[in-house]
């Protein structure tokens, strides 16, 4: 085997007992127990990844957000999402609501359609899609537009769908966990040697766990006053209630209004809408900053 050593040591030969070097660079997940067990260490940019989870909505916030929130500054397309994000919500995990344009599309071919034409776009950071009915032929083209353009490309599709041939270069079920409301995520494809067992993934970000570990002790507000858990200092009087300005939302505009995608198969000239998310008011802003 010793004339073998130069050929297997070349970083461009992959051994299938190890870990691939992905074609082009990986996105760091945000989640330390998957990055170990992806190529790369990350999401594959260029390149298309597989969600499947038995309700939709349900993991791939959790489970992406890490990474959409760090992965640039231009738009990340949500095409066929099932519920309109929460802006706070997102904005207090670092995701900028400003950023996301939702494409309303119920018929599967425009979704197909509006995936890669945003594949397509080059200000467009990330594309998620929603596509329960989705074929492999058309999974293939969607891989060929991320790996030509560079782009994110997540799809969530049902769980029934893991029998299917995909060619996904990544194919993740997500659920929740048996015991708790974590994820537990079963990597079914990588480049790589099969994964031993699935992981576990906690439900909440860490500064969240923090926050809510400071409640549960006492949490010190602006202005040195103290409130316990139960709205009691530590003498066990009310706590004085800090007032704070009411929250006023409004739409940070990325065009002067709402663009459309046309339909190609809807003849009777439908679109599709591009939705801009609400941002979080200067309130909401500061609740987000102190978690």
């Amino acid at each position: 085997m010793s004339h073998l050593a130069p050929v297997l040591d070349n970083p461009d030969i992959w051994r299938a007992d190890a870990l691939a070097q992905p074609a082009g660079r990986a996105l760091p997940t945000g989640h330390a127990a998957l990055d170990a067990q992806l190529p790369g260490g990350g999401w594959p940019v260029g390149a298309l990844v597989e969600i499947l989870q038995a309700h939709s909505a349900q993991n791939e916030w959790r489970l992406l957000l890490p990474a959409l929130a760090s992965c640039g500054a231009g738009p990340v397309v949500l095409v066929g999402a099932p519920h309109m994000p929460f802006g706070p919500g997102l904005s207090a995990q670092g995701l900028a609501p400003e950023r996301l344009l939702w494409v309303r599309a119920a018929a599967p071919a425009a979704r197909m359609w509006a995936c890669e034409q945003s594949l397509r776009c080059a200000q467009v950071e990330v594309v998620l899609g929603w596509l329960p009915q989705a074929r492999a032929d058309q999974l293939r083209r969607l891989q060929m537009a991320a790996s030509e353009h560079g782009k994110l490309l997540f799809v969530m599709r049902p769980a029934r769908a893991q029998s299917e041939s995909s060619p996904a270069v990544l194919r993740l079920l997500a659920s929740l966990q048996p015991d708790g409301d974590g994820v537990q995520l079963e990597i079914l494809k990588r480049k790589g040697p099969p994964a031993a067992h699935a992981l576990q993934l906690p439900a909440r970000a860490a500064r969240l766990t923090a926050l809510l570990a400071c409640g549960e002790a006492g949490l010190r507000l602006p202005g040195g006053v103290f409130r316990s858990a139960f709205g009691q200092s530590p003498q066990g009087d009310p706590a004085p209630v800090v007032s704070t300005p009411r929250a006023s939302a409004h739409v940070t505009p990325i065009a002067a209004e709402a663009a459309t995608l046309a339909d190609p198969d809807n003849a009777s000239g439908g679109a599709s809408t591009f939705t801009l998310i609400p941002r979080a008011g200067d309130a909401l802003d500061r609740v987000a900053a102190v978690a």
